[in-house]
């Protein structure tokens, strides 16, 4: 009875031990088969990239370890990140390095460029179409380009037209590339191909920005012509009769003879007088008379003289007025008109000041001379003399004008590149 109770103890005593030992050795069993499974899952996902045939892999307890070659650095870092995501890799140990073998290491780029020979053979002929579009498209724009009507029917000058041509074949070059994009299914390129070309367009216009300035002021000069061949103007302090408008600058020829070449934005932004854009054109000098002389009488005098004289208009009247008190006497100012087409505007100021001096001075007044000047006296007889000025007219004709006229159409008849001034355009 004793023996029964001591086994019934010592089976009790013994059963949680060997429960403990099969639970041991499921959960080694169970570690394993994961382990397995793990390892299995890698090699799949390898052999699906084809590019890790030399690397083979080993599961412990949850920790993948990798060895083997490959035929650069950068897919050997790039098998830790791929074996971490599959589930249940407790860490990587990546052992694989990079082959010395040239061969294995040329391999995949020789693929490459298989693939994208492959790939340019297919796409070739696409490319083909797109091509021929694009070049007829640009044929196109450049046969109207070159075609004379309506361009200069449209444009004030050639030089507009030309700006206009090449408007033209901007515009169909790029219609030309949205087809051969659009055949290519690339049109997404086409904001990247804009959005470039517009940065380069900025950075150039800073870096020529005079130069795109001077283009701006001559189309702008070309549409609006404040002068016409042969107009005297003054612009920026310079005066002369205008020879021709280019596309970068406006040249005069001065009363010298000289050539004066002006950039068109200075024109453009140059205060300019143009006086032959009236016929009618005023004379002003001034001339001084004593204090102690009677200056309505004068005024009336002298504005009477300048009206008489043949080269001055009657309307506008001439004027005369005083000016100022001086020291040395009254300063009087006197203005004519005339018409510049048929008198000299200099050659009739000059004679209208000799005209009035003479009249001044039959009429006893004096023109005082504010210089001191010392004379000395002798005991010889006065010699009489007749006058040696005489109180005729002179000629004061408008030749010397004339002949400037005729050398600026003889240059104008020269063969140049361009002239951007018409007769027959609207003038500002």
């Amino acid at each position: 009875m004793r023996f029964l109770m001591i086994l019934v103890l010592f089976l009790s005593l013994a059963m949680p031990v060997t429960a403990q030992e099969a639970n041991g050795t499921i959960t080694t069993e169970n570690s394993a088969q994961q382990d397995a499974a793990i390892a299995m899952r890698i090699r799949e996902i390898l052999g699906e990239l084809g590019n890790y045939n030399d690397v083979s892999v080993t599961v412990n307890e949850g920790v993948v370890t990798l060895r083997g070659t490959t035929a650069s650095a950068i897919e050997a870092v790039e098998l830790e990140p791929l074996a971490s995501r599959v589930e249940g890799v407790v860490a990587v140990r990546n052992q694989v390095t990079e082959t010395t073998d040239i061969g294995e290491r040329l391999n995949p780029a020789i693929e490459r460029f298989r693939a994208r020979i492959d790939q340019l053979v297919i796409f070739l002929p696409l490319a083909l179409i797109a091509g021929a579009a694009f070049a007829l498209v640009v044929l196109l724009g450049f046969a109207l380009a070159r075609m004379r009507q309506p361009w200069e029917r449209l444009a004030p000058n050639t030089f507009i037209a030309e700006i206009y041509r090449q408007l033209l074949r901007i515009a169909f070059v790029i219609f030309g590339i949205v087809i051969a994009l659009d055949i290519l299914n690339a049109t997404a390129l086409l904001s990247t191909i804009l959005g470039a070309a517009g940065i380069i367009g900025l950075a150039l216009g800073f870096a020529v920005k005079d130069t795109v300035e001077n283009f701006i002021a001559s189309v702008m000069l070309s549409f609006r012509q404040p002068f016409r061949p042969n107009d005297t103007v003054e612009i920026n302090g310079d005066i002369g009769k205008v020879i021709r408008l280019t596309s970068r600058a406006t040249i005069l020829l001065s009363f010298d003879g000289n050539h004066i070449r002006i950039p068109n934005a200075t024109v453009f932004k140059s205060r300019i007088i143009n006086y032959t854009q009236n016929t009618e054109r005023r004379f002003m000098f001034s001339i001084m008379v004593e204090r102690d002389a009677d200056l309505q009488e004068t005024r009336a005098m002298v504005a009477k003289t300048v009206q008489d004289l043949p080269f001055v208009l009657s309307e506008p009247a001439a004027q005369t007025w005083i000016e100022a008190l001086h020291p040395a006497g009254v300063e009087l100012v006197i203005t004519g008109w005339v018409d510049q087409n048929e008198t000299s505007i200099v050659l009739g100021k000059g004679e209208a000041l000799r005209q009035v001096k003479l009249a001044i001075q039959a009429a006893g007044v004096v023109i005082p001379d504010a210089t001191q000047a010392i004379h000395l006296s002798r005991d010889i007889k006065p010699v009489t003399t007749e006058p040696l000025e005489t109180t005729q007219v002179e000629t004061v004709d408008a030749s010397e004008d004339a002949a400037l006229d005729r050398i600026v159409d003889a240059e104008r008849q020269e063969e140049i590149a361009e002239d951007l001034l018409r007769e027959d355009s609207l003038k500002e």
